[in-house]
């Protein structure tokens, strides 16, 4: 007699709470980087502080997965795009430090979050894909809240607003990259190419910016910045172990949250009226974005 098979969830569908509490807790780590790297950028330059952060993170990295990976962690059947992916992590990471350190955290982080809208955009030219009607109403109320969080032409307007939107630029370039080698490459190599080569990057800058950290207290804050970017990447790994990107994406947003709390709570920093309105515009229009695209 045959025995009849019980059903087994998808693998899509497994551990998805487990994936949620992870990237959850990465986003809240990264908001935390950021005001820690906000807070230093009043006492060092940014490529100094972004060299001990690649640095930290980089030989984290290393310690973490080489003696179980070796050489598979650096091995690539894509170097160029590794290398090119590499270039522009620096860059993104240059152009949003600068961000968060003449405006404040909450509004800096929102309009960085403007990248998947760009990603679609650039999805349709380098990768071929198709955008349905209401996904181009979810892009183009992402861009309109970045035009009210900015709000060019008035007195609100800063020319700072140009680095967070750099960022996102280069950063979606980065994403579109990344599709380009996914399921080719390892994800681990692929975490480890941009922190290597922001490494080498920004040693270059050493010799003009080099400064003995001036406390212990600041000592421990900059290994703080390259630990918390070490595990957060890691731990985002490990949320898309147990779900898929689609499911997890809308949960990337809470560190719009996360980021406002650290504005205030560090710097009394806190959103005025128009620029809520258009954290809030934008974060629905980039939620309905990763809902539905996959569907």
């Amino acid at each position: 007699m045959r025995q009849s098979k019980q059903p087994v969830a998808p693998p899509e569908h497994q551990g998805t709470g487990r994936g949620i509490v992870l990237i959850s807790i990465a986003v809240m780590l990264f908001a935390i980087m950021d005001a820690v790297s906000k807070y230093l950028t009043r006492f060092y330059p940014v490529s100094y502080i972004l060299w001990v952060r690649f640095l930290v993170q980089t030989v984290a990295i290393i310690a973490v997965l080489a003696p179980r990976l070796g050489w598979r962690l650096v091995r690539t059947t894509r170097p160029g795009i590794q290398i090119l992916r590499g270039i522009l992590q620096p860059v993104s990471s240059v152009c949003f430090i600068l961000a968060i350190k003449y405006l404040p955290i909450a509004e800096a982080s929102a309009i960085t979050f403007v990248s998947p809208m760009i990603v679609a955009l650039l999805a349709v030219v380098f990768l071929g894909e198709k955008v349905a009607r209401s996904h181009w109403l979810a892009i183009l109320a992402g861009f309109l809240g970045v035009l009210i969080i900015i709000r060019p032409g008035t007195d609100v307007f800063s020319w700072a607003a140009l680095f967070p939107l750099g960022a996102a630029l280069t950063t979606a370039f980065y994403q579109v990259l990344t599709r380009r080698i996914a399921g080719l490459e390892s994800v681990f190599t692929s975490i480890f190419y941009p922190g290597f080569i922001g490494l080498l990057a920004f040693s270059l800058t050493l010799p003009n910016v080099w400064t003995l950290p001036q406390s212990a207290w600041h000592i421990a804050l900059l290994m703080t910045a390259g630990l918390l970017s070490a595990s957060s990447h890691l731990i985002l790994i490990k949320a898309f172990d147990y779900a898929p990107a689609s499911r997890l994406a809308p949960f990337t947003y809470s560190q719009m949250v996360w980021a406002t709390l650290m504005g205030y709570l560090v710097f009394g920093n806190f959103p005025d009226f128009w620029s809520l309105v258009g954290i809030v515009i934008l974060a629905a229009g980039g939620i309905y974005l990763a809902t539905h695209r996959n569907r």
